[in-house]
């Protein structure tokens, strides 16, 4: 006797995503140090002409103004920001601290970006604050000390907008995520949780 065709069971459940928009203010510095297209195109050039660069080095003046105006991400309309993608990375760094699964967070949390740069098309996230060039020293991958313009917020807020998966992520799970950040990670150029050293304390701030 012909037996009947069993529904097969579903086990995986449907996306359910949720939003939520969260006021933060500076509790430092904010520091951008943007890759300009100038940079790129020197690197670009050195790269095609392989082995016959390195006996052509030369060293023009520095434009200070330039560079700095270089290291900012300014939006189509006009506005400063920084890379969306700096918090939804803070957060899944974070998650060390909180016990969560990184490669989870991966999956499970995403930033709304509130523009694109005006040059390479960058998600942004408006910055509310005025910038200020601060001419700082640094070293060079040869030990050299160097001083390069960088664009400095004093005083900052922004608006951020989360996405995450509500079977992966609770509300207040999300947010206290985005707290660590504002505490321990920080976003930007001298951050506690820089890749190159243990950070100037830049980049911090608290929700609203």
């Amino acid at each position: 006797m012909p037996t009947k065709t069993q529904s097969p069971v579903v086990q995986i459940a449907a996306p359910d995503f949720r939003t939520l928009s969260v006021e933060v203010v500076g509790t430092s510095p904010l520091v951008i140090n943007k890759f300009s297209a100038k940079a790129q195109a020197i690197m670009e050039a050195k790269q095609k002409a392989g082995q016959a660069a390195k006996s052509k080095k030369s060293h023009d003046p520095k434009n200070f103004e330039a560079l700095y105006m270089e290291c900012r991400h300014i939006s189509k309309e006009g506005w400063d920001g920084f890379h969306a993608a700096a918090i939804r990375n803070a957060c899944i760094s974070a998650c060390r601290a909180a016990g969560y699964t990184m490669t989870k967070a991966k999956l499970a949390l995403f930033v709304v970006a509130d523009g694109m740069d005006r040059d390479d098309g960058t998600p942004l996230i408006r910055i509310n604050g005025e910038p200020k060039m601060v001419v700082s020293q640094c070293r060079n991958q040869t030990g050299v000390i160097d001083l390069r313009p960088r664009a400095h917020f004093m005083e900052w807020g922004a608006t951020i907008t989360l996405q995450w998966d509500n079977g992966m992520l609770t509300q207040s799970d999300v947010v206290n995520l985005l707290a660590r950040v504002g505490l321990q990670v920080g976003i930007g150029e001298g951050r506690p949780d820089s890749k190159n050293s243990a950070g100037l304390g830049y980049g911090l701030f608290r929700l609203v």
